[in-house]
């Protein structure tokens, strides 16, 4: 096999293994960011910023052990790069001040939708390092070791943010009005 042979295959091998984890993870990075931001075009974006920087990281020869892990750590820092800088109209601001409505049909009683923005105020209360944890865990369905690498922190600091984090949330709940102290 000669050289112009081998850069061949090797080219189509990083294309087919680039595509296998578009095709698996695309969806779920995109909730994850649609979940943390609320703004369905935000999260397109960098959900798309995201597989560009794994692609030009992958088409350097690098080598990537724990994709998943690696995709969430990227998203992660767009998100909070982003919130760095200017924030533009969130769908949760169009819901407060103009009264937008989402309507989701796949939801089978629309009176969860109340509940739900409470509970998403509730979890945007939260410090940024708890949020995110909670998120990855409860939503994301990742593993304390998947956070770890995705964060880069030990498994032991993603357990303490997560159990500070509900911890947290518990006091937020018992805050709320109605709430027997």
């Amino acid at each position: 096999m000669n050289a112009g042979d081998k850069e061949a295959a090797w080219a189509a091998g990083l294309e087919r293994d680039f595509l296998a984890a578009y095709e698996e993870y695309a969806d779920a990075i995109f909730r994850h960011c649609l979940l943390r931001i609320r703004d369905r075009d935000v999260a397109r974006d960098i959900t798309q910023e995201t597989f560009s920087r794994v692609w030009l990281y992958m088409s350097k020869g690098k080598k990537i052990d724990y994709m998943r892990a690696f995709l969430y750590r990227i998203a992660n820092n767009l998100i909070v790069d982003g919130s760095r800088k200017k924030k533009s109209s969130s769908l949760d601001a169009m819901m407060e001040d103009d009264g937008f409505e989402v309507v989701d049909e796949s939801l089978p009683d629309m009176a969860d939708v109340p509940a739900s923005r409470e509970a998403m105020k509730m979890l945007d209360s939260l410090d940024e390092l708890y949020r995110t944890a909670i998120t990855m865990r409860f939503v994301d369905e990742m593993s304390p070791g998947e956070i770890a690498k995705a964060l880069g922190v030990s498994e032991n600091v993603v357990s303490v943010r997560i159990h500070r984090g509900i911890e947290k949330l518990k006091k937020i709940m018992d805050r709320r009005p109605g709430q027997a102290p």
